[in-house]
């Protein structure tokens, strides 16, 4: 494997930083350091996207079988080393090693299933006149940036690195100065199926990150994080002409309908508030229960939250990992006190504990008022916070007043409530009984604060081409 004083991978191999400055990751779960990473800068942008520009051409021309035949080794790479790249997660970001072997697993998968689908993806044909056609082709956009979050670090690098190669674009991957051993070891195992230049890869924070959305000699910017980012991204693709697409936060509501089992209710409500510690792009980050079943909801998820097992992601026995550091316990701890003082009142959880790391325990919260900065403001922690409402109408309109769109979650026996909510809802995904899951190869699309365009499934595709028609007539 390479040499980790190296950080620029371009058509040259890696190559060393031209930033003197260090950024310093450290293990959430003990506080002790895992090893540093440059924080970045322009030149080393300029040397990744000027590879990938010298390498576009050949990469476009390569036959799309070719291509998925790369992307198949590729997939076997990382498959190989999965173990390894699942441990780096766990170390740099702090979840359940569990939950880690399963995102390397999600993200080999969504290699193979872009290697399957790059070979099928077609324009289509009109025919005006009898001599006469017309062609739509999808086209590679060019040099693609793939700026990453550190919450799922492979399989979202693997699903938008995946798309963009299948279809003919190279790439220059930007992965989270919080996880950057484990972005440039998955860009180092699929860059070694790929000609030189396909997949560049550079580690920093937005010292690295504000060059590469800004650079024009980028096509397109794939962005998954922050709204503020995203934002700032699409702010710099006015002026550089570029394509944006752009996964940004959200603060996706759960509506607990009456009626419903509430054992049931509260295991889904705890997986969606207490998964990955709440680190999801989809966790659930506000809980509007009927009051019908409001007291014995809340008396089973406060069980269902003190049954995580709360210690180090490497220990096969927890559930409830760290959060990635100390400035995002902050924020979630910040949040929490803010609404206790307001009136809010912590059930279980809600306290800082002692000792090392960046743990933080499953809590939840009552008495919640829409006006609370943890009812309108993405957590991104293992926070539940719960409101009670009076009827499934008050819980729709307040579960759609939100300027974020990302998805939302329904819980309820009721058909008529279930087809009210998915027509009404302004996110991108709504799901019915369930607040994770969902079929192979789905796509949706962000709305509002939250972004655009399809991050995900065969329409990942089109976002990475654009179309040409060309009439095409005979010679007269």
């Amino acid at each position: 494997m390479r040499d980790w004083d190296h950080w620029v991978l371009t058509d040259a191999g890696w190559t060393a930083s031209a930033s003197p400055e260090r950024l310093t990751v450290g293990d959430p779960a003990t506080g002790e350091p895992i090893g540093p990473a440059p924080a970045g800068c322009a030149e080393d942008v300029e040397r990744a996207v000027a590879a990938a520009r010298r390498a576009r051409w050949g990469w476009a021309r390569t036959a799309p079988a070719d291509r998925a035949a790369c992307l198949r080794r590729a997939a076997d790479r990382v498959e190989a080393h999965a173990g390894e790249l699942a441990e780096l997660v766990t170390r740099e970001m702090g979840k359940p090693i569990g939950d880690s072997r399963g995102g390397v697993a999600a993200g080999i998968g969504t290699l193979r299933q872009y290697a399957e689908l790059g070979p099928l993806h077609r324009g289509r044909s009109l025919q005006g006149a009898w001599a006469a056609t017309d062609l739509m082709v999808r086209e590679p956009r060019g040099v693609v940036a793939v700026i990453t979050p550190w919450n799922d670090p492979v399989a979202i690098a693997c699903g938008l690195v995946g798309a963009a190669v299948a279809t003919g674009n190279c790439v220059v991957h930007k992965p989270s100065e919080r996880t950057p051993h484990t972005g440039a070891l998955l860009a180092e195992l699929i860059a070694a199926e790929l000609p030189p230049g396909v997949l560049t890869v550079l580690t920093g924070d937005r010292r690295a990150g504000e060059p590469l959305a800004a650079h024009p000699g980028v096509d397109l910017v794939a962005h998954v994080g922050s709204t503020a980012t995203g934002r700032a991204i699409a702010a710099a693709a006015v002026r550089t002409g570029a394509a944006t697409l752009l996964e940004n936060g959200g603060k996706d509501p759960l509506i607990v309908d009456a009626g419903v089992d509430v054992k049931w209710a509260s295991a889904q409500a705890a997986t969606g508030c207490f998964a990955n510690a709440g680190q999801i792009c989809t966790s659930v980050e506000r809980v509007y229960v009927h009051r019908d079943v409001a007291d014995s909801f809340l008396a089973a998820l406060v069980q269902r939250a003190e049954e995580l097992r709360m210690g180090p992601g490497l220990d096969e026995e927890t559930t409830l990992g760290p959060l990635v550091d100390r400035a995002q316990r902050e924020i979630v701890d910040r949040q929490v006190r803010a609404a206790v003082a307001a009136g809010a009142r912590a059930l279980t959880g809600g306290r800082v504990p002692e000792g090392p790391g960046a743990f933080y325990p499953a809590t939840v919260l009552s008495g919640c008022t829409d006006d609370m900065e943890i009812m309108r403001t993405e957590t991104f922690g293992p926070v539940a916070a719960v409101r009670v409402v009076d009827s499934f109408d008050q819980a729709l309109d307040l579960a759609c007043a939100s300027p974020y769109g990302l998805a939302a979650t329904v819980l309820t026996p009721s058909t008529a409530n279930a087809q009210r909510a998915w027509r009404e809802l302004p996110v991108g995904t709504v799901k019915i009984n369930a607040v994770f899951g969902g079929a192979p190869g789905g796509a949706a699309q962000p709305v509002g604060a939250s972004g655009h365009g399809f991050g995900y499934g065969p329409e990942l595709l089109d976002e990475m081409t654009h179309a040409k028609v060309v009439h095409w007539t005979p010679h007269p």
